[in-house]
């Protein structure tokens, strides 16, 4: 019996320790002016919403309070499909600038961890605690192979699961002319 109830209590402590993640790295120092402007998404582990997105691009600009205005778009489903427009709010929140909160619903917040920023501000991840979305960026709609595999690399050692990053389909004519599409 007693060897029993050990059994039981260590295939406990084990289930139970496998589902504790490590904390996100967070990018340090992040200048937020160099951060603001367009990034494309090369890649995610999608929410509800951008299941089938093409041409996602997702935009920056600093407002006056310090707040972070924000546009999300893109093409519902294929290249030519209705483009889509979110406008969160992010709200900085550690001294690193590194840790946000996007807000679409006022009063929620949901978590937005800049985990990785290139030296250059080119590429970055997007990364929450959970480990249920994910969004790789960059400032060009295209990553080479080696650099797009390096990025996956380090979201796979940052504990998400690889084979649920989707790429995110790109066609440049289109994705250079969504800024310039009228809006209802």
């Amino acid at each position: 019996m007693k060897i029993l109830i050990i059994l039981i209590v260590s295939g406990l402590i084990a289930a139970c320790s496998q589902n504790i993640k490590k904390p996100l790295p967070i990018a340090e120092n992040v200048d937020l002016n160099r951060f603001m402007g367009k990034w494309y998404v090369i890649a995610n582990i999608p929410t509800f919403i951008e299941k089938g997105a093409h041409n996602a691009i997702e935009s920056y600009t600093m407002n006056n309070d310090g707040t972070i205005a924000t546009t999300f778009t893109f093409n519902k489903d294929d290249f030519n499909g209705v483009l889509k427009e979110y406008n969160p709010t992010g709200f900085v929140s550690n001294e690193s600038n590194s840790i946000w909160g996007m807000q679409f619903i006022w009063p929620f917040k949901a978590e937005y961890v800049i985990a990785y920023l290139s030296d250059d501000y080119q590429q970055t991840i997007i990364a929450r605690s959970a480990r249920d979305y994910l969004w790789i960026m960059a400032r060009t709609p295209q990553l080479d192979h080696k650099k797009y595999q390096e990025l996956v690399r380090i979201s796979n050692d940052m504990g998400y699961k690889v084979e649920k990053i989707q790429l995110v389909p790109h066609n440049k004519s289109i994705t250079e002319s969504i800024d310039t599409v009228k809006r209802p």
